[in-house]
């Protein structure tokens, strides 16, 4: 039993890792033992038992609450800050006035800045678009900053009326249309912050040869927030990654002093060079644009609350959250949680109809993240064939024809048993 440690920016795997793991709430103990049977089938396929995930239990969550009285026990971020690597699964955000996601809380705590959520098809997967196959993204959405920094003042109270008054009478702000009854809430974005997610979204894209990032924002209505994260974003790939990017931004410039014609060669001699283009989008245009052209866009740069509505939309045009994994990685640090993404669903919690996909293919992303990659893609072709063949659980059942009703642990085990 061994830590995986951080030196000098790269991760030291040992062969028998510690990855300590939360279970979650809800259909969270329906998920964890069959998501961690498969993840070990695989690594023992893989590595013929060279290798092996030692798994340690840590508390967050209602579980958490009933056994120590606390929804996150210290103990519990001491041991991911002590092991770096873990798994978690959905949390309930506690009941009460003032109560934080912990969800956020860990991510806050840990300043785990990115998001990294993949989104790929599975051949056999409904769909709601005509040519899933198109689909191939992976969003970096910016963890720690936004309205989720929850800097939040409610109607009425002394602190909202405070800084109602000195915006209107310090600031001279003229509108806030009904300043006697409204709430407020703070959008902080920092340059360093957008930075460090941007830095890493296209350190991605080049290290997988990817073609583009795209930066999502909303900068034409709030231009010293969204707009300064465009900006940002390609002052960084001009100044710190020219040699292997090239920007829409030095597209336009090439086209107001040269013409079009000579800016769409730059950028063809560009393509043909392997840069990585990097370009922004407005983003309601690329909720539309995902949906049209999805093929248009491969790494997706954008801050917390875009994140959070792109992530959603680009998991339902693959299958639905259900099968959708997520990350959330301080690449400084070498902090890293994965997640399950969707939430507890209490309402089937013990009934052998949750999907484990979610969870499973974010345990996938953790032996991707280790350098386990024999591992994974025994992960990766085991379920190309389990939903090939059409078995599965209760949410995509009830949307396939001809499918075969698969419970939380058979649909893990048929996965194990696909392991070619």
């Amino acid at each position: 039993m061994e830590q995986i440690k951080n030196i000098n920016g790269k991760l030291q795997v040992p062969d028998k890792p510690v990855i300590p793991f939360i279970e979650g709430d809800g259909i969270g103990h329906d998920i964890t033992m069959p998501s961690q049977k498969v993840i070990d089938a695989a690594v023992e396929k893989a590595y013929g038992g060279k290798r092996k995930i030692i798994w340690k239990e840590v508390l967050a969550g209602e579980k958490a609450f009933r056994q120590t009285g606390s929804y996150l026990p210290d103990a519990t971020i001491e041991a991911f800050r002590k092991y770096l690597i873990g798994i978690k699964g959905p949390l309930q955000t506690p009941v009460g006035e003032g109560i934080r996601s912990l969800n956020v809380a860990l991510r806050q705590t840990l300043d785990l800045f990115v998001c990294l959520r993949p989104v790929r098809w599975f051949k056999g997967v409904p769909s709601p678009i005509r040519y899933p196959t198109l689909v191939d993204m992976h969003i970096f959405r910016e963890n720690t900053e936004d309205i989720y920094a929850g800097i939040e003042y409610m109607d009425g109270s002394a602190d909202a009326k405070k800084l109602s008054n000195f915006l209107i009478q310090e600031m001279g702000v003229k509108e806030i249309r009904f300043p006697g009854s409204s709430s407020f809430g703070i959008k902080p974005v920092s340059k360093e912050g957008s930075e460090r997610l941007i830095k890493a979204a296209i350190q991605y894209a080049i290290q997988r040869e990817l073609p583009s990032v795209t930066l999502v924002h909303k900068g034409n209505i709030m231009k010293y927030t969204e707009g300064a994260f465009k900006i940002w974003g390609y002052d960084l790939a001009e100044n710190e990654f020219g040699d292997y990017t090239f920007t829409w931004r030095q597209f336009e410039k090439i086209k107001s002093e040269k013409g079009r014609l000579d800016a769409e060669k730059a950028l063809e001699d560009a393509k043909k060079a392997g840069k990585v283009i990097v370009k922004d989008v407005i983003t309601d245009a690329f909720l539309q644009e995902s949906l049209l052209k999805p093929y248009d866009h491969s790494v997706i740069a954008t801050m917390n609350l875009n994140g959070d509505y792109i992530s959603d939309q680009l998991a339902a045009m693959v299958g639905g959250i259900g099968i959708s994994p997520g990350a959330n990685i301080n690449s400084s640090s070498g902090y890293a949680i994965f997640e399950a993404t969707h939430g507890t669903a209490p309402d089937i919690a013990g009934s052998g109809k949750a999907n484990p996909s979610s969870l499973i293919l974010s345990a996938v992303m953790m032996l991707e993240h280790i350098g386990w990659i024999k591992a994974a893609e025994h992960v990766y072709d085991a379920m190309e064939h389990v939903f090939a063949k059409r078995k599965v659980t209760s949410d995509l059942y009830a949307q396939m024809e001809g499918a075969t009703l698969l419970t939380t642990s058979d649909f893990s085990d048929e996965v194990i048993k696909n392991m070619h």
